[in-house]
């Protein structure tokens, strides 16, 4: 599979492990950054690799910074991304099977590098449930070009 990977300076450890890891498994990692720990700013992180899933550059996106949160937000505000703040491997499986998630966010402050990857693992494996939730979907898609008009 075909992932994009970025983070700011507060995930940047976390990220190197999980880019290894996802590496090990023989995924395909295009890297945004940041590449080292000096203070940046996670939007422009979250907007990349936001870009690269919604564009269909990649199949998947992983995403960190200290919370998961704000990496998570930006993430968001591009149209076709499914972002979810993934803390373990519930909320991986979660995100997958009732949201159709295709960007997994971490908190390096929040979650353990063992969590991290054992989430990541589910999150990757755990298939959409379609069904009920495609109503759902097609909402969320909806409000993406509405830009969250009462009408969905």
């Amino acid at each position: 599979m075909k992932i994009a990977i970025g983070s700011d300076h507060a995930g940047f450890t976390l990220k190197e492990t999980l880019r290894v890891w996802l590496v090990q498994q023989g995924h395909e990692i295009v890297d945004v950054g940041t590449f080292n720990k000096e203070r940046c700013e996670y939007p422009e992180f979250g907007a990349m690799v936001g870009r690269a899933v919604a564009g269909g550059d990649v199949e998947s996106g992983v995403l960190v910074c200290g919370s998961g949160q704000g990496i998570c937000m930006a993430a968001n505000k591009v149209s076709g991304v499914r972002g979810g703040v993934i803390r373990d491997s519930r909320d991986a499986e979660m995100a997958r099977r009732h949201n159709d998630a295709n960007v997994a966010c971490f908190g390096e402050q929040i979650t353990t590098e063992e969590v991290a990857i054992e989430a990541l693992h589910v999150f990757l494996a755990t298939p959409f449930d379609g069904g009920r939730h495609e109503a759902r979907i097609a909402m969320l898609s909806r409000l993406d070009e509405t830009r969250g008009a009462s009408q969905i």
